[in-house]
């Protein structure tokens, strides 16, 4: 072989390692611009201009509504959602780790939900119907280019507190291939108008876990005052057009436009984009060296 084509091998083999290289490298700086620019916070927390308040003691912080949306969309890679208000994520938290967990709080404004419903709901009928829509709502999932969502149960059953008027569940999630399921464990508090939903987003393996912690988390929040499910008013406040069933049921609540696609927004497996294109460029680096050698 000629010194020329020994030397147009050699460019030819080095150009995609400099490429992997750069990439790799502006992902990473990428990726920690985005880690630096979280703004954690503790103690008492007005969210959206007084509608709640969060009293976060020191084993948990707070992201804000920017903070939240970074994590979610730009770091996780789940579909942009302007509803989220903002995130709680226990002490020591980091998006990059597969054993994160976080509870995304949004709400819900379509008003007054009435809880006549509590003692009549039918919960084993009720997950049957969530798991025949959820097959509907993956047609949609799948043409957008996000992972297929399977209801495998309920990881815990739904539970409501009168006196506090909380609703709190858990569902356990496959979405798509993933070997490992997702755990959803769900709060709902029931305020004038409308509903704070607090979804906590992990694996099925750390579901001790989340229990342990989601007492803690179902007692920092709570709705200000002139904003209580206590100060409903009947004869200027409107009366959302569903019951706790459909608080549940959450497909339902997607397809009748109450959640804004809640379903949709789920952490999918968390699903890293950034760590994940930079494991692929290594996945390359790797292989390129391979062929050298």
């Amino acid at each position: 072989m000629n010194v020329a084509l020994r030397t147009l091998i050699g460019l030819l083999l080095f150009t995609p390692m400099v490429m992997v290289a750069e990439t790799e490298a502006e992902s990473e700086a990428q990726l920690k611009k985005l880690l630096d620019s979280l703004h954690y916070q503790s103690g008492d927390i007005s969210v959206q201009d007084g509608l709640a308040k969060l009293k976060v003691p020191d084993a948990f912080s707070y992201l804000d509504r920017q903070g939240a949306q970074t994590v979610l969309s730009e770091i996780w890679g789940n579909p942009p959602d302007e509803s989220v208000l903002g995130m709680l994520v226990p002490k020591g938290f980091s998006p990059v780790s597969n054993h994160s967990w976080a509870v995304v709080l949004s709400f819900d404004d379509s008003g007054y939900v009435s809880d006549d419903d509590a003692d009549k709901i039918d919960y084993t009928q009720l997950l049957k119907d969530m798991q025949a829509g959820t097959i509907e709502e993956n047609k949609e999932r799948v043409k957008e280019g996000y992972p297929a969502v399977q209801v495998v149960g309920w990881a815990a059953p739904p539970r409501y507190d009168a006196a506090t008027h909380k609703l709190y569940w858990a569902k356990e999630i496959k979405f798509g291939d993933d070997k490992t399921n997702t755990l959803n464990y769900n709060i709902r508090v029931l305020g004038r108008r409308g509903v704070l939903v607090l979804n906590a987003i992990a694996d099925m393996d750390q579901l001790p876990e989340i229990e342990k912690e989601m007492p803690s988390v179902i007692g920092m929040v709570d709705f200000q005052e002139g904003h209580r499910y206590v100060d409903f008013d009947s004869k200027m406040d409107k009366v959302a057009g569903y019951g706790l069933a459909a608080l549940v049921a959450g497909g339902i609540a997607t397809k009748a436009g109450l959640f804004k696609g809640l379903l949709v927004a789920l952490i999918a497996g968390k699903k890293f984009v950034i760590g994940g294109a930079i494991a692929l460029f290594a996945f390359l680096s790797r292989m390129i060296k391979g062929r050298q050698k």
